[in-house]
């Protein structure tokens, strides 16, 4: 099997969260020795000015980024995306933050039921959310806020604006917009 297409594969599948070599250990079943090889070996494939991504190590983990040298036709598609209109999925993970915020996407995946990250990522790249700093939970995940390109997408002068949400409308017993995940930096 070729362990190469594999780390590639798992690179994709961690996403922004990245990796260990702990869990590349457990996950690959190989040793240390032969994962910093694995490794290498990887990035030294990446560098081939044919591959669009680089393989970086931040804070023990690995992960998959785009090489800044092709930065400008990134930016470019931001430009081009930030015209369409918003996904439902987009539209409730802005409400769940707009009315939690400061949030971390772990618990907003908690409040939609569903994996957010990529709608989050897509929702910083186009302005509407930011990180606004660091959690007291284990980890210290980041936390995000709306942006003040989020207030003039909607219109509104600041979060009071928000409109109230009729209790009739929230299913269950917990208001999904005060929830408990409601934290203070």
């Amino acid at each position: 099997m070729n362990l190469k297409a594999v780390l590639e594969g798992i690179l994709f599948v961690v996403g922004d969260e990245g990796i260990t070599k702990d869990r590349l250990h457990d996950v690959l079943g190989i040793d240390d020795t032969e994962i910093d090889k694995l490794i290498l070996e990887y990035k030294f494939d990446l560098d081939n000015e044919d591959r669009g991504f680089r393989l970086e190590e931040y804070n023990n983990n690995y992960k998959l980024v785009t090489k800044k040298e092709h930065a400008e036709y990134y930016k470019n598609l931001v430009n081009i995306e930030s015209s369409e209109t918003l996904s439902p999925a987009a539209l409730e993970t802005l409400a769940i933050i707009a009315y939690n915020g400061p949030i971390t996407r772990v618990m907003v995946d908690e409040i939609r039921g569903v994996g957010s990250a990529y709608v989050m990522r897509r929702l910083v790249l186009k302005n509407l959310i930011k990180e606004v700093g660091k959690s007291e939970l284990p980890g210290r995940p980041i936390l995000y806020g709306v942006t003040d390109q989020f207030l003039d997408y909607f219109g509104l002068k600041s979060l009071d604006e928000l409109p109230e949400v009729p209790e009739d409308d929230v299913k269950g017993s917990q208001d999904l917009f005060t929830s408990k995940y409601k934290e203070e930096i």
